[in-house]
């Protein structure tokens, strides 16, 4: 009876999320877990303390740990280091919130998009993808090689796919080497 029991306790804890296989991604030097929330897990990276500093400043970390989905283009540490000195700086002080908000939303996407959904999307749109981000406006996703997407703003930079497809419990995230603005 005692082992019936320890068999089935032990099927029940391996059946549990946080015993099933994760599908993981190594991101800024630490691994990704796909049972973790968007949240969860940036704050591991190495590569995206600014993102996550600034999604702080911004009051959405209960938003980016919801259930979602959301696609997110993440701009690493590098990505935000390109824009103008001064303005992260700026951006994350109080009477600048809104600011902020509307150009992290604008990275986020209502849905679980992968690389091949967008991929897919691009190929039915004759060569480009318009998404709707959350911020209201729209992203332009082409089809840049092979296998790489990039991004582009209203403004007409263009940002890189530089790591697809790391997988949350609440969305992915696809790492991208520019920060996306609004128009």
């Amino acid at each position: 009876m005692k082992i019936r029991l320890t068999l089935l306790a032990a099927a029940i804890a391996l059946s549990s999320p946080a015993f099933a296989k994760d599908t993981t991604k190594t991101v800024g030097g630490a691994a990704m877990y796909s049972s973790k929330t968007i949240v969860d897990n940036a704050v591991n990276s190495k590569d995206h303390t600014t993102l996550v500093s600034a999604v702080k400043a911004a009051g959405l970390v209960d938003t980016l740990q919801s259930p979602g989905p959301f696609t997110v283009f993440a701009p690493t540490n590098k990505a935000f280091g390109k824009l103008p000195a001064g303005t992260v700086e700026s951006l994350v002080m109080p009477q600048n919130k809104a600011a902020l908000t509307g150009i992290l939303t604008y990275h986020v996407v209502p849905g679980r998009l992968t690389a091949q959904d967008l991929m897919k999307q691009v190929k039915a749109g004759g060569g480009t993808a318009m998404l709707k981000t959350v911020q209201g406006e729209t992203l332009t996703v082409r089809q840049a090689g092979r296998n790489r997407l990039t991004v582009t703003d209203k403004k007409g930079d263009v940002a890189t796919v530089t790591i697809p497809n790391v997988l949350q419990s609440n969305g992915v995230i696809h790492v991208v080497d520019t920060v996306l603005l609004p128009g």
